[in-house]
């Protein structure tokens, strides 16, 4: 196992002892000794005699957010010419930008929530994104990722607020309508020819929205539904969908796509995460397991994926 600190430094960490402490990560505790990382080779310790470590078969990464899943650390893997799970350098940065995202659905024909785009501390009266948008809206970062800096608004000093937190994290902010209706998800698993699981789940929110919060810390947050009570037809049509987005946007390996649903059946597609979480609450995972696969083979299904596109 490899450990990134915030400083962007590289250590070796004990897998076995990560497995003990599964729990409580911060007991895991890390080689203080650096590792560089040298293009076509494994990697090696960051010492004078730059001696190599165990050969790496395949990597897999499991790191969310700015520099984890946005393609960043994806161009370092090509640069080692080695194997590694989820989408590539590509279909990472695609997903990572909703903006980006969104025109590329857009032009598809997918239907998405409607927004708009500001840049660079860009104002937007709060009268007029109501006026546009409806009076409830979401501000979001346009390059994050787990509900980071993302707020539920409806009067003008939420709104101030919640755009000084986005600008504080990204320099593309989103200002979104709000939609009313099921947060469903669906798992795609594959390459050339993915596909989407037989069960789609359902995201019932115990807060305001889904927080980082709910996803992450709090396990009452939210309530998994699986399987997701949806028309049959319905259900049909949001797996199509997901695996024609999977492809759109250059994914491979694996990805959750989210939806909303409305009370009417219509739905729109709300993001594309290529990274999904693997936690005990999360449903990438159990969406798959619920369809026969189990979390071992799920693991070992993507190991061949990323062996099987580096060939």
């Amino acid at each position: 196992m490899i450990g990134i600190d915030k400083n962007g430094a590289w250590f070796l960490g004990s897998t076995p002892e990560f497995l003990e402490n599964v729990e409580d990560v911060h007991q895991v505790k890390f080689n203080t000794e650096k590792l560089a990382l040298l293009p076509q080779k494994n990697l090696a310790r960051n010492e004078p005699s730059g001696s190599e470590l165990a050969k790496v078969d395949v990597y897999f990464p499991i790191t969310h957010g700015k520099l984890g899943e946005d393609g960043a650390l994806q161009g370092l893997l090509e640069l080692l010419g080695k194997p590694y799970v989820g989408a590539d350098v590509y279909g990472s940065a695609i997903c990572m930008d909703k903006d980006v995202t969104k025109r590329l659905l857009m032009e598809r024909g997918i239907p998405v929530a409607r927004y708009m785009l500001l840049r660079n501390q860009e104002e937007l009266p709060f009268t007029d994104a109501v006026l546009e948008l409806g009076e409830t809206l979401f501000v979001k970062p346009c390059r994050e990722g787990s509900s980071l800096g993302v707020s539920k608004v409806r009067t003008v000093e939420e709104y101030l607020t919640a755009l000084q937190e986005a600008f504080a994290v990204d320099s593309k902010v989103l200002v979104e309508e709000s939609i009313s209706g099921r947060e469903i998800e669906c798992s795609v698993l594959g390459n050339d020819k993915p596909e989407a699981a037989p069960i789609l789940g359902e995201i019932v929110p115990l807060r305001e929205f889904y927080s980082y919060e709910a996803k992450y810390v709090d396990e009452d947050g939210a309530e998994l539904v699986i399987p997701a009570e949806i028309d049959s037809e319905v259900s049909m049509q949001i797996r199509k969908t997901a695996v024609e987005a999977f492809q759109l946007t250059e994914c491979r390996s694996m990805a959750r796509v989210d939806f909303f649903l409305r009370a009417d059946n219509s739905f729109i597609l709300n993001e594309i995460n290529t990274l999904p979480g693997f936690t005990n609450i999360s449903m990438y995972p159990k969406l798959w397991e619920a369809s026969g696969l189990s979390y071992s083979e799920l693991l070992d299904r993507l190991i061949e994926l990323a062996l099987e596109y580096r060939k």
